[in-house]
C-alpha cells in the first residue's frame, strides 16, 4: 500500500512539474486516444466474434457434407450385405445338408460365385465381403465363403453373438487370419470399418455371419486426406475415445492428446462446438455424431491464420491513428505556442520579481484571461511596493522605540551585584538555604537575560532546570527531585533555549497532589537519546497523570491551527505554565517553526502513574559559531 502511494505521489509530482503547454497536448491526446482505443477494442471484439461465427457456419456446412458422403458409403456396405444374402444359389450352397461334390463346387464357383464376386467388388470402396458359414459340410471358396470357426475366437464374434441386434459396426485392424485380402486390396490398411451381421433362416436357425469391410481411409475421406486444407483437419472419435486420422499430416501446434481432450469436452458438453487453446493458439472444434457407426466426426480448425489477418488489420488501423495523432499534436503544439506566448512573458516577469526586481514592466495587454491576470499582477506589484515603503518606515520607528526602551532599562549588573551581596550576607548569617536559592536565582536571571541566540546546548538547558528545581524546593520542602540521564556526547546537542524548562514547570504545576507530597515527592526524569537521524528528550514525572480523554485533547491542541486554538480559551488555560506564559503548545510551535513540521512534542500519560513529554529534534551538535551533525 505504501509503495502504491509513493508511486502515485511521484506521478503527481511529475505531472505538476510539466509545463502547461505539455499538459494541454497530453490532455488533447488522451481525449482523442482513449475513445478511439475503447471504440476500436469494441469493434474488433465484435469482428473477432463475427469471424468465428462465420467460420463455424462455413465448416458446419463442410462437416455436414462429409457426413452425407460417409452415410452414402455406409449404404453401399449395407447394400453389399443385402446383395450377398439375397443370392439364391449362395443360400442353397451354404445351407446344403450334404457335402457337395467337386463338380458341384466347380460349377457353383464358375457361374454363381464369380458373378457374385464381380458384382460385390464393383464398388472400389469395398475392401472385402465375407460369408463365415456355420456349416462344416461346406467348402471354403476364396474370397467370399469361409468357415465360421475362423472367427469364433475374435472379440467381434463374441460381441455380435451376445448382443440383441443383428448388426455390429466396428473400427478394427484388418483380420490377421487372412494372408491376402483379395485382388482389389492393393496395399495393407492399418484399420478397417466393418459391418458384421448375423444371418439366420426363417426359422431363426443361425447359418453364419456376413462381414463387409471398407478401408477406414476410404470411408472417412476427409480425415485421411487433409493435405488440401492448411488450417482445418478432420478426425474420427470412436466409442473408446480413440482418435483416427492421417498421422502423416498433423495439424500444426496440436498433438493427439490435446485434440482428444478437447473433442471429449465437446462430446460431453451440451453444444456441438468449442473454442480451445493449446500452445498459446486458439482452435475451434466442431463435432457431428454418426450414430450408425457410434462414432463422432470431429473438425478442428486453427484460428491462427484468421486471427493473424485480423491482428494485421488492427495494427494498421492503430498505426494510422497514431500517425494522425502525432500530426494533430504537432499542429496543436504550434497553435498553442501562439496562444501561450503572453503567458510566457508573464512568467518571465514573475521570475524577475522573485529575484527582487519589483519595478519590472509587464508588456502584456488584452482583455482575455492572460491579459486580466497581467493587470492584477501589475496592481499587486504596486501594492507590494507600497507595503515595502510602509514596512521600512515602521521598522525605523520600531528601532527608535527599542533604543528608547533600552535607555530606561535597569542595569542588569546592578541586579547581579545586589543578589551577590545578599548571598554573601546570607552566608555570613549562616542561612545557607537562602544563599543557595540566591545562587540559583542569579543563574536563572543570567540565563534568561543573556539571549545571544535562539539555540543553546543541552548542558546549559539542563543546568537551568536544576537551578529552577532548587528554587522550587524551598516552597515544596525538598520534595522535588530531578534525575538526568544524558550521555556526555549529547551535552553539546543543539536545542531551542527555554524549551525544557516550561515542560518541567508544567509537570510541577499539574503533577503534584497531596498523596505524592506525603510520600517520596515528585520525581522528574530527563532522558536524552538518539535514534538517527532524530534526537529525543523525554521528560517523565510520577505525578497525577492525565485522563485518557484529556490526553487526547491535549495532543490535539498541540497541532491545531491558531484560529481553532483561539476558540478554545478554557482548554488553553488548563495546560499553560505559570509566570512566564510559555506552555506546551508554545514550545511545540517554536520547535516546528525552527526545525520543520516533522519535529515537535507529544504527550503520553497514565492517570495516577506517570506523564511523559517526548521532544523530537534533529540530531545536531551545537558548536560555537555554527552547527554540525552528530
Amino acid at each position: 500500500m505504501a509503495s502504491i502511494r509513493s508511486s502515485a505521489g511521484k506521478l503527481k509530482s511529475w505531472f505538476a512539474d510539466l509545463s502547461i503547454h505539455m499538459k494541454l497536448i497530453g490532455a488533447y491526446i488522451v481525449i482523442i486516444l482513449v475513445p478511439v482505443i475503447v471504440i476500436s477494442n469494441y469493434l474488433f471484439t465484435d469482428f473477432y466474434q463475427d469471424t468465428v461465427d462465420d467460420i463455424i457456419s462455413e465448416n458446419r456446412y463442410q462437416i455436414h457434407n462429409e457426413k452425407q458422403a460417409i452415410m452414402s458409403k455406409i449404404e453401399v456396405m449395407e447394400k453389399s450385405f443385402y446383395m450377398l444374402i439375397s443370392d439364391r444359389s449362395l443360400g442353397e450352397y451354404v445351407t446344403a445338408e450334404a457335402e457337395p461334390g467337386v463338380k458341384e463346387i466347380k460349377q457353383f464357383q464358375d457361374y454363381s460365385l464369380n458373378f457374385l464376386q464381380s458384382v460385390l467388388f464393383n464398388n472400389p470402396y469395398i475392401a472385402s465381403v465375407r460369408f463365415f458359414v456355420n456349416n462344416p459340410r461346406v467348402s471354403e471358396l476364396w474370397p467370399i465363403i469361409y468357415q465360421e470357426e475362423r472367427i469364433k475366437d475374435s472379440p467381434m464374434y463374441t460381441k455380435l453373438m451376445n448382443q440383441k441386434e443383428y448388426a455390429l459396426w466396428e473400427i478394427q485392424p484388418e483380420d490377421a487370419i487372412f494372408e491376402d485380402t483379395g485382388p482389389l486390396v492393393e496395399e495393407q490398411s492399418s484399420s478397417m470399418v466393418s459391418l458384421a451381421v448375423k444371418s439366420n433362416l426363417a426359422n431363426k436357425q443361425h447359418i453364419g455371419i456376413v462381414k463387409v469391410e471398407m478401408r477406414i481411409e476410404d470411408l472417412f475421406d476427409k480425415a485421411y486426406n487433409n493435405s488440401g486444407e492448411r488450417d482445418s483437419r478432420f478426425f474420427i472419435l470412436d466409442q473408446q475415445d480413440k482418435l483416427h486420422t492421417n498421422s502423416l499430416d498433423p495439424l500444426t501446434g496440436l498433438n493427439e492428446a490435446q485434440i482428444l481432450e478437447a473433442a471429449v469436452k465437446v462430446k460431453q458438453g451440451s453444444g456441438s462446438s468449442l473454442l480451445f487453446s493449446a500452445g498459446g493458439e486458439d482452435f475451434l472444434y466442431l463435432l457431428e455424431p454418426i450414430d450408425r457407426l457410434h462414432v463422432d466426426l470431429v473438425n478442428v480448425i486453427s484460428l491462427h491464420g484468421t486471427y493473424s489477418k485480423i491482428d494485421s488489420t488492427r495494427n494498421k488501423v492503430i498505426l494510422i491513428i497514431s500517425l494522425l495523432l502525432v500530426l494533430l499534436a504537432v499542429i496543436t503544439y504550434w497553435i498553442q505556442s501562439i496562444v501561450l506566448k503572453k503567458l510566457h512573458v508573464l512568467r518571465d516577469s514573475m521570475q524577475k520579481v522573485r529575484k527582487g526586481d519589483f519595478h519590472v514592466e509587464i508588456d502584456v495587454q488584452g482583455g482575455d484571461e492572460i491579459g486580466e491576470l497581467a493587470r492584477h499582477f501589475r496592481e499587486m506589484l504596486g501594492t507590494i511596493n507600497g507595503l515595502i515603503t510602509e514596512a521600512v518606515q515602521r521598522s525605523a520607528a520600531t528601532k527608535e522605540a527599542e533604543l528608547q526602551a533600552l535607555r530606561n532599562q535597569i542595569d542588569a549588573h546592578f541586579l547581579y551585584n545586589t543578589l551577590e551581596n545578599l548571598k554573601m550576607l546570607a552566608e555570613v548569617e549562616g542561612q545557607y538555604t537562602v544563599s543557595d536559592a540566591l545562587t540559583s536565582l542569579g543563574s536563572i536571571m543570567r540565563y534568561n537575560l543573556r539571549w545571544t541566540g535562539d539555540t543553546v546546548q543541552l548542558a546549559d538547558e539542563l543546568k537551568h532546570i536544576q537551578h529552577y528545581i532548587s528554587i522550587m524546593n524551598i516552597r515544596y520542602d525538598e520534595k522535588l527531585k530531578v534525575e538526568i540521564h544524558a550521555e556526555d556526547r549529547f551535552h553539546a546537542h543543539e536545542l531551542l533555549k527555554m524549551s525544557l524548562q516550561p515542560i518541567v514547570e508544567n509537570a510541577l504545576k499539574h503533577g503534584m497532589y497531596s498523596a505524592l507530597m506525603r510520600g517520596d515527592g515528585l520525581i522528574i526524569n530527563v532522558h536524552a537519546y538518539a535514534d538517527d537521524p532524530f534526537f529525543y528528550i523525554e521528560v517523565t514525572d510520577n505525578g497525577i497523570g492525565i485522563p485518557a480523554d484529556g490526553l487526547q485533547q491535549l495532543n490535539h491542541k498541540l497541532i491545531m491551527s491558531d484560529e481553532e486554538f483561539n476558540q478554545l480559551t478554557q482548554e488553553t488555560a488548563e495546560y499553560s505554565t505559570g509566570h512566564n506564559g510559555i506552555g506546551l503548545r508554545n514550545v511545540n510551535q517554536r520547535i516546528r517553526l525552527h526545525y520543520g513540521e516533522d519535529y515537535g512534542i507529544c504527550v503520553e500519560s497514565r492517570q495516577r502513574s506517570y506523564t511523559t513529554v517526548r521532544v523530537k529534534l534533529p540530531l545536531l551538535t551545537s558548536v560555537r559559531g555554527g552547527m554540525q551533525s552528530l
